[in-house]
């Protein structure tokens, strides 16, 4: 495992992944968005999550800044395809470590060039407490926590904490204005599992809506960020974990709903809450450990995408697990994404 894992590292760093095939098609009319101005990629985008629902489940691999595409490439290694879906992050740590910071735009290059090759983008970002200044630590300063006055005053507009946060937010939102002005549509999930307790953005229900709707506003309005499909990531209902609907901060500025599951049982009752509070728009498995299996997405076919988090796919599941996940009929990789999108899009034109 050690030599398959320097391997991988070695194809992320030097070569920050081969760039494939370039794929392209011609955009048609999209869903509504919450964004009335959002490009049309991004409609596009999710208008074929809207087609693919209930039919197929896309599947993914998230990769740490460090690695560049390094575990999508390990995918490939350990299974013979590549992920219909890209997942990275903006990391929040010291340069060169496992979340830095210094590879932020690295990522961006990486990103249009795998949304070119066909992948679905997704993106997040573990944010220090904005009462702190990058570089930061995950423990000390993202599963940290701040007080209620502090919290009064980064959602009041005009605070000197309120001018930090914008400041902090405003340098992710310059690259993704990259993405934005190279047309690449990205499923942003932004201050993900709110209705757990552990970041510093979880646990009350109305700090988080306000922050969520906050952000919101900023990125639209200020940013421009046309490009960003809107992401609501609760998590698993586990150990007194909150109820998804608690935090959901309105369907207004929400196009898709996800959860986590880290737990080896998909449960039910997760998908039918999910289910009921997306009142029709799209659902995903925004991160998960243990794959779901082909008889989980058969019986939770609304799930749109699972994204497998960083090295768990080799940690977590066995190898008879993910060749059957991969291989399912019901599971696309990123070479059957490609030609359901072809097919999709074929048929809208006609």
């Amino acid at each position: 495992m050690r030599k398959l894992f320097l391997y991988v590292l070695l194809l992320s760093l030097i070569s920050g992944c081969q760039k494939g095939e370039e794929f392209s098609f011609e955009w048609t009319p999209g869903a509504f968005t919450v964004n009335p101005d959002a490009s049309p990629e991004a409609r596009q985008l999710l208008q074929l999550l809207y087609d693919v629902s209930g039919k197929y489940t896309l599947t993914g691999q998230h990769n740490h800044p460090v690695f560049i595409s390094g575990r999508t490439e390990e995918v490939k290694l350990l299974t013979g395809h590549y992920p219909a879906v890209w997942g990275q992050e903006f990391g929040q740590s010291l340069p060169n470590s496992l979340d830095g910071i210094n590879f932020r735009q690295r990522n961006m290059e990486e990103a249009i060039l795998k949304y070119h090759e066909g992948y679905v983008i997704t993106l997040m970002w573990h944010a220090i407490r904005p009462i702190d200044d990058e570089p930061g630590t995950f423990d000390g300063n993202v599963m940290a926590s701040m007080t209620n006055t502090q919290w009064e005053k980064l959602l009041t507009p005009g605070t000197r904490l309120h001018k930090r946060w914008c400041n902090q937010v405003d340098v992710i939102a310059g690259y993704l204005a990259e993405l934005r002005d190279a047309g690449v549509p990205v499923l942003w999930r932004p201050y993900h599992e709110p209705n757990g307790d552990w970041f510093w953005w979880c646990g009350n229900p109305d700090h988080y809506k306000k922050l969520y709707r906050m952000l919101f506003d900023r990125f639209v309005n200020v940013h421009h960020l046309n490009n960003l499909i809107w992401v609501f990531n609760g998590t698993e209902i586990r150990n007194n974990v909150k109820p998804y609907a608690d935090f959901y901060p309105g369907d207004d500025v929400v196009d898709v709903l996800a959860t986590d599951v880290y737990s080896e049982n998909f449960q039910r009752s997760d998908y039918r809450d999910l289910l009921a509070l997306a009142d029709g728009k799209p659902i995903g498995l925004g991160e998960v450990g243990k794959l779901p299996s082909r008889d989980t997405l058969v019986n939770q076919p609304k799930y749109c995408w699972f994204m497998c988090w960083s090295g768990y796919l080799a940690e977590k599941n066995t190898t008879a697990d993910i060749d059957s996940v991969y291989n399912a009929p019901n599971t696309l990789t990123l070479n059957e994404w490609k030609e359901f999108v072809r097919e999709q899009t074929s048929s809208t034109a006609n």
